[in-house]
């Protein structure tokens, strides 16, 4: 029997277990490993989720411990299941299992795609921020206009009581507040919600699938990070961001993603240089010729112009993006920027410890704050940093509505971003073109 450690994040990892390992004699699954998300350590994967062979559930433990456990537990394979890493930090991972005198391995697609009841339109992307989501959103509304019951399927964010969060939907906010979803999920499933779309997620993905495909007639699948889609798509869109045209192929799986691709979206042509844009999309032509490729703008509105001009004014933007996504700030900065006259606050100066910490984790971020809030003690602090700033108000440039979460001594004032085509051809008719004739096809 091939005993085996799976390094993630909670969200593939626990997938390809339950899809590849949980009922495979021929394997023992001895732990997993975790990284990225600060608490998800601390716990096991149930006895519930794991199955019969499985009665003590199995152990996660952090990612540093590693090379240890590979030695003390014996280990044969190492598999790697999380996102949005360099190529090489995927190899200096695999060179400390090799190491160790474990193989290591990567589960593909066809091992670990499910077969969907309805179509699946998937949205991917090569990195975390590219846009996924405003345009997932973007699709689900124009396909519920056309008549079709619409599920949101999301990459999974299981950050709390596993056993609990087995199949998850999500119809109100009501439902996020009884869930006690973190700022995390919020940002993900509050903007679907708001636009009136049902979401679906949780830790076993063929139950979701058979639970979103009870609701829909089509299924989105909104995924994350920079991560291949769990369900097998009929039509795969792939969005890459003007604004990084470097880090086309320099991320895992987000190169493996885009070679995946039927339609390519090249978002936030806006916002980036011209010869940016051309650059990326000859980029993108190189590597899948004759792929359909769609450019994209993601406008940027602020609820009240007048409360942040001429004050003080503190950003809080997208958590993923700003932290592993890389990037130094987002939509709200660059709102505040073209703006003009807004004295912005660097929130570095009022960082509660647990913010601190981030700032020190990814030293990249610039004069903003990450909407950090994995835990009830972040939350606290990302509260504790807003409130002892010098800010008159705060720009809220996460997808999630800070100020029903209550607590913040400051007004919010909410920044919305959303997908528009920028000519021909249009995401949606590029989409539908390629459902039909899969629909057709299938006749």
């Amino acid at each position: 029997m091939k005993r085996i450690v799976i390094c993630g994040a909670a969200g593939r990892d626990f997938h390809n277990f339950n899809v590849v390992y949980r009922d495979d004699p021929a394997t023992q699954v001895v732990a997993f490993t975790a990284t990225q998300i600060p608490g998800i350590d601390a716990r096991r994967y149930p006895a519930a989720l794991a199955g019969a062979r499985y009665p003590d559930g199995i152990p996660i433990f952090p990612e540093y411990e590693l090379d240890a456990l590979c030695r003390r537990e014996r280990v044969d394979t190492v598999v790697f299941a999380y996102s949005d890493v360099t190529h090489e930090h995927v190899m200096h991972l695999a060179s400390r299992v090799l190491a160790a005198g474990c193989d290591f391995t990567i589960l593909g697609p066809r091992t670990t795609m499910l077969a969907a009841p309805r179509p699946v339109i998937a949205v991917s992307a090569v990195r975390t921020g590219c846009g996924k989501s405003q345009t997932a959103r973007h699709l689900a509304n124009l396909l519920k206009a056309r008549g079709l019951r619409v599920a949101v399927a999301r990459h999974p964010m299981p950050y709390g009581n596993l056993g609990l969060q087995r199949v998850q939907a999500f119809h109100s906010y009501a439902d996020l507040d009884a869930a006690r979803c973190t700022i995390e999920e919020r940002e993900e499933y509050e903007p679907h919600i708001e636009a009136g779309h049902a979401v679906f997620a949780g830790v076993d993905y063929a139950d979701v699938l058979a639970a979103a495909g009870r609701a829909s007639d089509v299924i989105v699948w909104d995924g994350g990070n920079n991560d291949f889609p769990f369900f097998a798509p009929t039509v795969h869109v792939v969005v890459c961001d003007a604004l990084r045209p470097a880090q086309l192929t320099t991320h895992h799986p987000g190169e493996a993603v885009l070679r995946m691709a039927d339609v390519v979206v090249i978002n936030k042509v806006d916002a980036a240089a011209a010869a940016d844009v051309d650059r990326l999309e000859a980029a993108v032509a190189a590597i899948v010729p004759g792929v359909p490729v769609v450019r994209a703008a993601s406008p940027v509105r602020i609820d009240d112009l007048e409360r942040v001009r001429d004050r003080r004014v503190l950003v809080v933007e997208d958590g993923p993006t700003i932290t592993h996504g890389g990037m130094a700030f987002g939509a709200g900065l660059s709102a505040l920027r073209a703006l003009g006259g807004v004295d912005i606050v660097d929130p570095r100066v009022s960082a509660a410890p647990d913010i601190a910490r981030v700032y020190a984790q990814y030293p990249h971020i610039g004069q903003v704050l990450p909407a950090m809030g994995y835990s009830d003690a972040q939350v606290a602090a990302l509260r504790a940093t807003i409130n002892a700033s010098a800010a008159d108000v705060v720009l809220a440039a996460t997808p999630v509505d800070l100020a029903r979460l209550g607590g913040f001594e400051k007004p919010v004032v909410r920044v919305h971003y959303a997908y528009a085509d920028t000519g021909v051809p249009t995401l949606i008719g590029v989409v539908m073109q390629q459902l039909d004739a899969v629909c057709r096809g299938g006749q």
